[in-house]
């Protein structure tokens, strides 16, 4: 029998602690679980996607998760190696509703710092440890003023089988360009028909899921792949470099080049 994870058995155990976990992940799937406490998660060394019942998102290198209590979801990293940083939080304060949603946040330098300096604690923070328990706390108060842009690095899931087989063959030729009318036109799909059924099934129009496919994409070819920039934007179907280097920065908040710029000096 596979003892039980610490998130399944440690985390909820101390009702008011602040619980934190800081560690290589060991595997490179962790179950459908869920907590009573938010989790702050902050990944570092690959690719990490975590899908609740709905969507899958992408968690990549100097951003965090913000996961609120009673969320299902399961986390699949490319390597087991990939070290894994979680403050959680009782639930306390959670009216304001950036504590009330999932959300992909930038890691700015100073929370960066913070995170570095948690290293020397692990499991319950309990408030009678006053100096740490002030510190975790104060992490937590200054999430939503220092984490402005919640970004749109979730794709959703579609029941329906006809535009699945759409979604796979979008994804499988992100080196090409894809047009939407050829689209139509190679699925039996007017467009108006596709276009309602993308809102209708994923809540977004093509252009909106297309544009975070390509960008979610072109993230693990530089994480994984470490392959240059240009190399990057042809692999996901851009043949300007400086219209992908936009689209990237209007996501992502920075351009690609700032972004491996910015995971070589955590590295160092």
């Amino acid at each position: 029998m596979t003892p039980q994870r610490y998130y399944l058995t440690e985390v909820d155990k101390v009702e008011d602690s602040i619980y934190c976990f800081h560690d290589a992940m060991g595997e490179n799937d962790i179950q459908l679980h869920q907590h009573k406490k938010a989790q702050l998660l902050y990944t570092e060394g690959g690719v990490v996607h975590i899908s609740v019942p709905s969507k899958t998102y992408f968690l990549p290198a100097r951003h965090y998760m913000w996961i609120p209590p009673e969320v299902p979801h399961s986390i699949h990293a490319s390597s087991p190696e990939i070290m894994m940083r979680n403050l959680y939080f009782p639930i306390q304060n959670f009216e304001i509703d950036f504590f009330q949603q999932i959300g992909i946040y930038a890691v700015n330098d100073l929370l960066l710092q913070l995170l570095l300096f948690s290293n020397r604690w692990h499991g319950d923070i309990l408030t009678s440890s006053k100096e740490d328990y002030i510190i975790a706390e104060a992490i937590r108060a200054i999430l939503p003023q220092m984490s402005t842009m919640n970004l749109p690095l979730a794709l959703p899931f579609s029941n329906n089988q006809r535009l699945e087989k759409i979604l796979t063959y979008m994804s499988n030729n992100l080196h090409n360009p894809i047009a939407f009318p050829e689209l139509c036109e190679r699925f039996g799909f007017s467009q108006r028909s596709l276009a309602r059924l993308f809102h209708a099934e994923l809540g977004m129009t093509f252009i909106q899921y297309y544009t975070i496919l390509r960008i979610l994409k072109s993230l693990q070819l530089l994480l994984e792949k470490k392959l240059p920039v240009s190399e990057v934007a042809i692999s996901v179907g851009y043949s300007s470099i400086p219209t992908f280097s936009n689209t990237f920065s209007n996501l992502i908040g920075c351009r690609p080049s700032e972004y491996l710029k910015m995971q070589t000096q955590i590295l160092k």
